[in-house]
């Protein structure tokens, strides 16, 4: 097999496998937040109940066909789910393509529970437990097989990330006399600092910030005012930095 076709083949197996995982990611998004079980129950349309066939499963396709709606009631199809199918096909196949298989499949898996993570605090400001703790669990247990930050360097992220916000919410608190900070961020980047290792916190920190102030900016010109006191996402910010922030890290040599 030619570089050419063993690239092209890796590519549409990382695709591929994270076009399934984001099927299963996107009904999880929108079932977990309303207390429904993400395991149990076939899946259905949002509108009429229908349960959906097989060609309605097939990742991308099953809502591209029928043009985002459904094809018994016409109720539109959440985009959430096609944003999770293309998102985690994306992070599969850039994975698979530029690491070999172990890391490849342990770096995507980091990357598929931040977008999910990314989506929950965007949508509900929620950061569950059962996914900012495993992604911590396995960055500081297995991350010896695809992450070059040695092990020492992502405990002592793991231990500065959390302890990072959680100070500064407990701060803020004091100050305040109300929570300005949920527990979820310090546990979200502890487990960030449990991947990339404590250097790389504060670029994580910087753009994820520059992102919060961007997208106020641009709620400003769109014509939407930012009041004093709005909750901003800092989980969904901070999720989306991680992926700049490897890239600049490995640009720089750090």
């Amino acid at each position: 097999m030619t570089p050419l076709a063993e690239d092209a083949a890796r590519l549409l197996i990382g695709s591929g496998l994270g076009a399934i995982i984001g099927s299963f990611l996107g009904a999880a998004v929108m079932r977990w937040p309303r207390g429904e079980s993400v395991m149990r129950g076939r899946s259905r349309c949002d509108g009429c109940g229908r349960t959906l066939g097989v060609v309605d499963l097939i990742p991308l396709l099953g809502a591209l066909i029928p043009r985002g709606k459904c094809r018994q009631c016409g109720a539109r199809i959440d985009p959430i789910h096609m944003v999770m199918e293309a998102g985690c096909a994306a992070i599969g196949g850039i994975a698979f393509l530029l690491a070999p298989p172990l890391a490849a499949l342990l770096t995507a898996v980091a990357g598929w529970m931040l977008l999910a993570l990314a989506v929950l605090d965007a949508r509900h400001f929620w950061l569950p437990d059962a996914l900012t703790l495993p992604l911590a669990v396995i960055g500081l247990t297995l991350g010896d097989w695809a992450l070059p930050a040695p092990f020492r360097d992502r405990v002592i992220g793991a231990a500065l990330g959390y302890g990072l916000l959680f100070a500064l919410a407990w701060s803020y608190k004091r100050l305040r006399g109300r929570d300005g900070l949920g527990l979820g961020d310090a546990k979200l980047l502890g487990a960030i600092g449990a991947w990339t290792g404590w250097q790389a916190l504060p670029l994580v920190l910087l753009m994820a910030s520059g992102a919060g102030l961007l997208w106020a900016l641009i709620e400003r010109l769109r014509g939407r005012a930012v009041e004093r006191g709005t909750r901003l996402p800092l989980g969904t910010f901070l999720c989306l930095a991680v992926l700049p922030t490897w890239a600049l890290a490995r640009l720089l040599g750090l």
